[in-house]
């Protein structure tokens, strides 16, 4: 039984069994997913603008067809080991706030669609639960 960390967050007043859409990807031999409507778009790895006086785990920014798009590494974020990107890495672009913000990971592997009654909560502390909301076993 495989473990998906699910980016997502089921609100109580949620239908117990409503079914929710994931982009599945990889980070650091971990499968996590996120709702697919807050992903506008996954793209193959641009060249990246450094900027100064940021903090460690903001990468820098691209132009996305004119538009000024912050890029995030999601190891540094999480403190996990770095790895050279490949043809696999991607960016997914997401609507943080109303803001479109990049997120670099090893690679998007597919979307998923499962029951909200399917996620756990994670065991961690409350701090950390922004980030990982919620646990999904899938079964392989």
């Amino acid at each position: 039984m495989a473990t998906h960390q699910a980016l997502v967050k089921v609100e109580d007043g949620a239908k117990h069994d409503e079914l929710i859409q994931l982009v599945s990807f990889m980070l650091a031999e971990e499968e996590y997913g996120v709702e697919v409507l807050k992903v506008r778009e996954i793209i193959r790895m641009p060249v990246i603008t450094k900027m100064p006086n940021v903090p460690h785990h903001v990468e820098g920014i691209i132009n996305l067809r004119g538009k000024v798009i912050p890029i995030i590494s999601m190891r540094r974020r999480f403190n996990l080991m770095e790895s050279e990107n490949n043809n696999q890495t991607r960016i997914i672009i997401m609507d943080v706030c109303g803001s479109l913000t990049g997120f670099i990971v090893d690679a998007v592997s597919e979307v998923i669609r499962i029951h909200s009654s399917e996620i756990q909560p994670p065991p961690l502390h409350d701090d950390v639960r922004r980030y990982r909301p919620g646990v999904y076993h899938r079964r392989l």
